[in-house]
């Protein structure tokens, strides 16, 4: 029957996350696999009440078919969020609603990328973009990171030789290094992708989860024009409602519209309308204000533990916001026989292998802190520390 499938499939990797997750939903395991944001936070009460209130107030229009672009209050809601930030000039126009960020990157890839397109991409570069973006059979160059963000050189090269029409990154703690890209590379990224009237999407899902007080200017704000910037409130109200969406240019927005009706008419109507009413009626920097509180608590326990447990050979990164920490083994090591092992002590971990487009991140671990407490976070570096000794 494999006959009947798609050539893409056979070019699609499944995602390496959802297949571990099967692995380690045993309740002895602590698990640093998974992205999962923290539950003890999430505004259960509040939620309740706004559904409820939604339903009660607004009756059939909650429950009818709805337009492509989204819920307009909630599409101004976000409109606002980017102008009063970042002192950016967006309107409700611009914005798309999503069935979370992941769908923002399908209808990027579906807007973007044909068959042998050059893409640019981070490296370690986000493992959902890559495999959203696999389905259209680009071709990838992966852009090296270095602690303060992407090599300058790559991104030169990614232009001049490899012809990229986008390039994808994330620049506020990214997912898997942590990493937060300086106001310096954020302003010569913008000048290269400016010179060659290219794109970049620019993957802000976690640009709220800050654990220092100052926000980077976002890429968007140097070059509005060649930028398609995705955002999620899955981060920072609750993941289950799945709702995102898109701020790009009228030309792409466009594109991006004719391609959602393609997918799905639109996100639900019902729980847009319940994510506004909640930003309506709830104090919504009070509520980020406590989910990063959690996070960088979490944060520095994993890193304490780090320093304290693991032999000196091992290199990690210190994430300033985000969900995730990389790690960086010694030669030799590899990561797949390090989660073989670390599941025999009962603990999780991510092999680094899948978010290289290129074969590489061997011997890289990427390491979650927000789905486990600080005392699950110390037993489990210890376990761990145990697994690489």
């Amino acid at each position: 029957m494999d006959y009947l499938f798609a050539e893409r499939m056979s070019k699609t990797p499944r995602s390496f996350i959802r297949e571990i997750l099967k692995v380690t939903e045993h309740p002895d395991i602590i698990s640093f696999a998974g992205g999962l944001p923290n539950p003890s936070v999430f505004p259960v009460e509040e939620l309740a009440q706004v559904s409820k209130d939604v339903i009660t107030d607004e009756g059939a229009a909650a429950l009818q078919y709805a337009t492509t672009e989204g819920y307009y209050p909630l599409r101004e809601w976000v409109a606002n969020r980017y102008n009063s930030r970042y002192g950016l000039s967006v309107t409700p126009e611009e914005i798309l609603i999503t069935h979370g960020s992941q769908q923002s990157l399908d209808l990027c890839g579906k807007v973007f990328i044909d068959k042998g397109t050059p893409v640019g991409i981070e490296e370690p570069g986000y493992l959902g973009a890559i495999q959203a973006f696999s389905m259209f059979e680009p071709q990838f160059h992966p852009i090296k990171l270095e602690s303060d963000g992407p090599v300058l050189n790559d991104v030169q090269r990614c232009m001049e030789v490899d012809s990229c029409k986008i390039v994808y990154g994330v620049p506020n703690s990214q997912n898997p290094s942590g990493i937060t890209w300086s106001d310096t590379k954020r302003k010569e990224i913008a000048k290269i992708i400016s010179e060659y009237d290219r794109v970049f999407i620019e993957d802000d899902a976690y640009g709220e989860i800050r654990f220092r007080d100052e926000y980077y200017q976002p890429v968007k704000k140097s070059i509005p024009d060649h930028v398609v910037m995705n955002g999620s409130f899955s981060k920072i109200i609750t993941p289950g409602m799945r709702m995102g969406w898109i701020c790009a240019p009228e030309k792409v927005m466009t594109q991006l519209v004719t391609a959602k009706q393609a997918t799905d008419l639109h996100s639900s109507i019902l729980a847009q309308r319940i994510i506004y009413r909640y930003l309506s009626e709830y104090p919504i920097d009070s509520y980020i204000k406590k989910i990063t509180d959690t996070y960088r608590s979490q944060c520095d326990c994993m890193v304490k533990a780090i320093r304290q447990e693991f032999p000196d050979s091992v290199s990690y990164t210190v994430p300033d916001g985000g969900m995730f920490l990389w790690i960086t083994l010694p030669e030799g090591y590899n990561s797949l026989d390090i989660f073989n092992k670390a599941l025999e002590e009962k603990v999780a971990v991510l092999p680094g292998i899948p978010f290289y487009t290129d074969g590489g991140g061997i011997n890289t671990l990427r390491l979650n802190f927000t789905n486990s407490s600080c005392d699950q976070i110390e037993e489990g570096v210890r376990r761990l520390s145990r697994v690489l000794s």
